[in-house]
Parts: C-alpha cells; sequence; structure tokens
C-alpha cells in the first residue's frame, strides 16, 4: 500500500511536471496511454447513456448535450471526492498485485489493455456493455495471472460489486417504473402540449444529473486507476488513499466527451432509441431514477455500480410502466448477453493479455 510520502508525490503534482515525467519514464507512458485509451473508450460505450435518452427525444442537440456531460462528468468527480473517495478506493483495494512494482505495472497495464479491446469490440456491435465490470473483471483476471492464483483477490470488495449488480438492476428498473407511474397519474388531465414542454426542459437537467453521476462513479474509478498507474510506473506501491488533482479530473472528463463525440451515437441509439421509444415525461422519468439510483450506491459503502446497467433498467422500468409491450426485449437479450459475458470475457482476457506481458517483460 502507498505510503504517505506517495500520498503526497500525487497530491502536488502539477500538469508540467506530469508531463516531464512521462518524457523521462517510458512504463510511465506506456500506462498513461493505456488509461487514457479506457477512459476514450467509456466516453464511447457508457458516457452516452447518460445523455442518451435527452437527445432521443429531442429536449436537447447532441452537440450540446456531449459539452453539457462533459462539464457534469467534471462536476461529478469534484464534487463527489470531496464528499466521499469511496468508489475509488473500492477499486483500488478490489485486488493485490504484490511488491514488485515493476511486475505490478505490467499487471495493470494488462488489465487496461484488455478493457480497451472489449469496450472496443462491444462498441463496434452498438451493444451498450459496463465499463465498470469490465475495469473489475480486467483487474480480476490480471492479478490471477500475476499469482497464478486466486491470493490477490479481495472477496470483501468483489462482495460490494455483486451487490452493487443488484441494486444497479432493480433499483433502476423499479424506481423507473414507479416514477413514470407517478408522473402519469399527476398529468393525466393535463394539456399534453404544456407537459412536453414542461419535461422537456426537466429532461436536460435529468440529464445533466446522469452525467454529474455518470463521474461521480466511472469518473472516480478511472482517475483512480489513472494514479495507481502513475504510482507503480514510479516504482511505488498502490495507494491506501490519495487526492486527486483538478486538472486530471478537467482532462479526464475532456478525454471522455472526446469519446462520446466520436463514438457514442451508436450507443444514443441502442439505449434511447431501439430499446424503447420514450416520450418526454418518460425520459426524465429514466434519468431521475438513474440518478438517483447512483446516488445511492456512490453514498453506501463506496458500491462500484455500473452506470450502464442502471441506466438502461431504468428505461426497461419506464417503459413497462406504460406496456410491457413497448419493451424491445430482442434488444435487451442483446444487452443482457453482453452484461453476463462481461465477467468471464473480460477477465479471461485480462489473464491472458497479463501472461503474454509478464512472459515478455518479466
Amino acid at each position: 500500500m502507498l505510503t504517505d510520502i506517495i500520498h503526497l508525490t500525487l497530491q502536488k503534482a502539477e500538469p508540467l511536471e506530469f508531463i516531464q515525467d512521462i518524457l523521462a519514464n517510458p512504463a510511465l507512458l506506456v500506462t498513461v496511454i493505456l488509461t487514457i485509451g479506457v477512459i476514450l473508450v467509456n466516453g464511447w460505450t457508457d458516457a452516452p447513456n447518460a445523455i442518451a435518452t435527452c437527445i432521443s427525444t429531442r429536449a436537447i442537440k447532441p452537440k450540446n448535450a456531449i459539452l453539457m456531460a462533459a462539464v457534469f462528468n467534471f462536476l461529478g468527480v469534484f464534487v463527489m471526492t470531496l464528499i466521499n473517495k469511496s468508489v475509488a478506493m473500492t477499486i483500488s483495494n478490489m485486488v493485490d498485485f504484490g511488491t514488485d512494482t515493476r511486475a505490478s505495472s505490467i499487471a495493470l497495464s494488462g488489465a487496461l489493455a484488455s478493457i480497451v479491446i472489449w469496450a472496443t469490440a462491444a462498441w463496434y456491435f452498438g451493444i451498450p456493455t459496463s465499463e465498470s465490470h469490465a475495469l473489475i473483471a480486467g483487474l480480476t483476471g490480471a492479478a490471477v495471472a500475476y499469482f497464478n492464483s486466486f491470493q490477490g483477490i479481495n472477496g470483501a470488495e468483489w462482495m460490494k460489486v455483486i451487490f452493487g449488480l443488484l441494486l444497479s438492476t432493480f433499483g433502476g428498473f423499479f424506481l423507473g417504473w414507479g416514477i413514470a407511474k407517478l408522473l402519469e397519474l399527476i398529468f393525466k388531465h393535463q394539456d399534453r402540449r404544456r407537459t412536453n414542454k414542461i419535461f422537456r426542459n426537466a429532461q436536460i437537467g435529468g440529464a445533466a444529473a446522469m452525467a454529474f453521476m455518470h463521474g461521480a462513479q466511472d469518473g472516480q474509478k478511472f482517475i483512480g486507476v489513472f494514479l495507481i498507474g502513475m504510482a507503480l510506473a514510479k516504482g511505488q506501491a498502490v495507494p491506501e488513499t490519495f487526492d486527486i488533482p483538478i486538472w486530471l479530473m478537467l482532462f479526464c472528463s475532456v478525454v471522455m466527451a472526446l469519446g462520446t463525440s466520436i463514438g457514442g451515437y451508436r450507443i444514443i441509439k441502442a439505449v434511447g432509441m431501439d430499446m424503447v421509444k420514450l416520450e418526454t415525461y418518460q425520459g426524465f422519468s429514466a434519468d431521475l431514477a438513474a440518478a438517483l439510483s447512483l446516488l445511492a450506491a456512490s453514498l453506501i459503502r463506496g458500491l462500484p455500480v455500473s452506470t450502464t446497467h442502471t441506466k438502461t433498467t431504468a428505461i426497461m422500468g419506464v417503459g413497462a410502466a406504460r406496456r410491457i409491450r413497448s419493451v424491445n426485449w430482442g434488444v435487451v437479450r442483446e444487452m443482457v448477453l453482453a452484461w453476463v459475458l462481461t465477467f468471464p470475457g473480460c477477465g479471461l482476457l485480462g489473464y491472458l493479455v497479463t501472461r503474454l506481458l509478464i512472459y515478455l517483460f518479466v
């Protein structure tokens, strides 16, 4: 685990000093490139979920939605880090790569490479796979490869993942169903044109809340991995705690937004258009339900919850509140299959890539 000296080193890191370290340290350069790649594909595959519904209902234009997502992703990381860093710490404590920092850095690189490969394949097929679970699976597979056993796996932290999976699935669905039903009851006799205008504006706020919570959850996870990789590449151990520099939060938010702008439309179409045809009040219901579920998970024991699962199950719940048949269950089956395969698939990929890297460089 990291000492207090490492804690202070990360806290005082400045952008110029960071660039100098990259140029002087090839291992750090590789780690940074892989971590940026992971954050970029998170922008392709995960961040679009936050803005999928408001774009599909035409509440906001795609470019404006991406800019809004970048701003609120940054705010989510910044504010939640001040309140509670436990999500990042859950990820950092999930596996133990031992005391050999060079080998540990190689194992982390194997995990990150497997996540990029897995997420890119999912993006290609337009399937909103969970980057959170890909991260967890990749790290686990790399740790197993490092020790050639399960001794590097922290079972207690893994139980948080399972609990978070259940919360994101059932919490998102039933909150989405309940909020949609409540709004239908409240606005049952209201003029449709008036309510559409109200919910179109409200949906922008709901999408901003989702982007905020995406930053609070996924932003913390991947920035935490960024800092761990920086420490290992410098020959330092994994931190027990760390402070996240503001410049790093901003940088990662911009990279994530770039990923969304490059390839996010495939996921936006699958989640916001193909799975359920949403009206404006339904889009708002889904955003609110998902944001509340993510907030609860972030404040309860630092559960590393999947934003993808939470948002998509909230949309399913909203669609089911009106008619079960309104949900395209064929698209849902594809998503569920991708979720189920993520743990064994990305875990095996992490194991194989790490074993290859260890064979070549250790």
